[in-house]
């Protein structure tokens, strides 16, 4: 077992059970042009955790640990894309539409695909997800059930959504979670320290938070 300094108190994991999760690092959402600029945000926030995320990835990838890369995509018929979904807000583009990088946030399309510097490796897990949780009508439970992975480290954006959401259905299922706190970001400074303090609350009530320096550290 490797003991990390985390809050709100140390969290332990063994490494043959421990599996990196990152969430959506797709050009969609870091990218200019993409959806989330779309939406009016400002990209920026999103764009500055890229080298710290890969720096996780590459420990992973030294460690020999398992990788999950996760991608927010629908299909081209948008049938998994529900109209309440696609239809909420005042977006200048919508899910479906076409953007800059081809359409926005459908498989096989370039704004779909995860930023260069972080894209899956050979070997590595890329799974596409039509909601914002990693659990949601993928099958990823079983695909970490049959490789033992007890306990994940999550990265990734945005923080109070896709991570978030992510984090609490993995919560539930039994799994041990640990966020990268400079591995992840929103749109919304505020939002993000807000997401962590409630993951960590209670106890680690859905998991624990620390930074990759301190992780890094504890992993050697």
């Amino acid at each position: 077992m490797i003991e990390i300094p985390a809050e709100p108190f140390p969290f332990a994991l063994d490494p043959a059970h421990t599996a990196l999760v990152v969430i959506d690092m797709q050009r969609d959402f870091i990218e200019p042009g993409g959806f989330g600029e779309t939406l009016g945000n400002d990209v920026t926030p999103l764009a500055a955790i890229v080298p710290t995320v890969a720096e996780l990835i590459a420990l992973f990838r030294a460690k020999k640990w398992p990788i999950l890369h996760t991608r927010e995509t629908h299909k081209p018929d948008l049938s998994d894309c529900p109209p309440a979904k696609r239809l909420r807000g005042r977006p200048s583009l919508r899910i479906g539409d076409e953007g800059p990088m081809g359409r926005i946030l459908i498989r096989g399309e370039q704004g779909a695909e995860i930023v260069e510097a972080c894209a899956p490796a050979a070997g590595e897990i890329v799974v596409d997800k039509p909601g914002k949780g990693m659990f949601y009508a993928t099958g990823v439970n079983d695909l970490l059930k049959a490789n033992a992975i007890t306990h994940l480290v999550f990265a990734g954006v945005t923080t109070e959504v896709c991570v978030q959401t992510s984090m609490r259905e993995a919560n539930d299922r039994g799994y041990e979670c640990l966020l990268i706190e400079d591995a992840t970001a929103s749109y919304f400074p505020r939002f993000k320290a807000s997401a962590m303090e409630m993951i960590r609350a209670q106890g680690a009530i859905v998991g624990w938070t620390t930074p990759l320096a301190a992780f890094a550290g504890a992993a050697g």
